[in-house]
């Protein structure tokens, strides 16, 4: 799809937020938008085509993202829109990761919501409270959704208007202790036959043999590469840190193959236009090849990870230096490995067995 040809524009239709598209009247440019973008519709009324404006399709359409809060910002009574900008500016200050920021904006602007036009700098402890509880026992949120609408809620109230730290003191739930979701060995290899594109199969390899994140992987670019050393450095992950991942013999060859094959120019994996590749479509990838494997159970791309730390354990290496790896600032998050592997290990024999 040549993008040259195409002029896009922001506008509403139907009460919602769209990118219109406007081209000359070509059966080949028609066809080549319905097949690149399946969700491409025509208004009659309005003489163009159009798609939702959602980030992903502005990154694929090489337009500029949103500015944060956009989208949320109609629905917040004036009265608070303020409150919303000056929290949204207090946040970009420092600079925090596109995901926290995400969730910050977005259970800030959930509050707003939910007390209409009432001064949300008025709000006292006990209607806070009131709001948290309501968000419990109506809305049914998790424990873990809960604790980040708080911790966005406080840091409106301690970081943006210098309240005290205990400005409201909200009993918070306790986070049950989750076992991370990992796949055996058999399953990895059967996830991996599923991939006929050498592409996409290289992208779940470096997941499950380096553990990397899905958004270290899309953001892999050729000079991380470090083959003499068999090294691999990943730039600003989780946390803005920098680290380097040990380079498995067996990756370093298929990733020669595939640059001789497909001459990134910069990204490892390139998507459209010679950009990074897009989270959604390497979940995507994952997806359906868990599908074709006919494995039934519920994980995403990021239990190659975790797979990738259990098994380490499992073959004796040690945890400091997966953690290492992994990019942890704490042990303790690493040792949550311990859990799976012991359990994986277990020859225990029940009591039941004897009878």
């Amino acid at each position: 799809m040549n993008l040259e040809a195409y002029q896009f524009g922001f506008t509403t239709h139907h009460n919602a937020k769209i990118i219109s598209i406007s081209f000359l009247k070509d059966p080949v440019l028609i066809q080549d938008l319905k097949v690149q973008f399946p969700k491409a519709r025509w208004s009659a009324s309005r003489k163009f085509w159009y798609l939702p404006d959602r980030p992903h399709i502005r990154t694929a359409l090489a337009l500029p993202a949103a500015a944060w809060g956009e989208h949320q910002i109609e629905a917040i009574h004036p009265i608070n829109q303020q409150a919303f900008e000056d929290y949204i500016q207090h946040l970009r200050l420092k600079a925090y990761s596109p995901n926290t920021l995400r969730t910050y904006i977005t259970e800030f602007a959930h509050l707003l919501r939910t007390i209409k036009a009432f001064p949300v700098q008025n709000l006292s402890p006990e209607k806070l409270k009131d709001y948290f509880y309501y968000c419990l026992e109506k809305e049914k949120i998790k424990e873990n959704h809960l604790n980040s609408r708080i911790n966005a809620i406080k840091y409106y109230f301690e970081q943006v208007l210098h309240r005290d730290r205990m400005f409201f003191d909200i009993p918070r739930p306790k986070t049950p202790l989750l076992l991370p979701k990992m796949l055996s060995k058999e399953e990895v290899k059967a996830i991996f036959n599923q991939v006929e594109n050498k592409k996409h199969l290289l992208i779940l390899q470096l997941c499950y043999g380096m553990g990397l994140r899905v958004s270290e992987i899309v953001n892999l670019q050729i000079a991380d590469i470090h083959s003499k050393i068999k090294m691999v450095h990943i730039r600003h992950a989780k946390g803005k840190k920098d680290r380097f991942v040990s380079l498995p013999e067996k990756v370093l060859e298929l990733l020669r193959l595939y640059y001789l094959e497909f001459r990134p120019q910069q990204y490892l994996f390139e998507g459209q236009n010679n950009g990074a590749y897009s989270v959604r479509s390497v979940q995507q990838i994952f997806k359906n090849a868990l599908r074709k494997a006919n494995i039934k159970r519920n994980v995403g791309i990021h239990s190659l990870r975790h797979s990738y730390a259990t098994h380490l354990l499992e073959s004796g290496a040690d945890i400091r230096h997966i953690q290492l790896l992994l990019g942890h600032n704490s042990i303790k998050t690493t040792q949550i490995y311990t859990h799976v592997t012991d359990v994986s290990k277990a020859k225990i024999q029940s009591p039941l067995d004897t009878l």
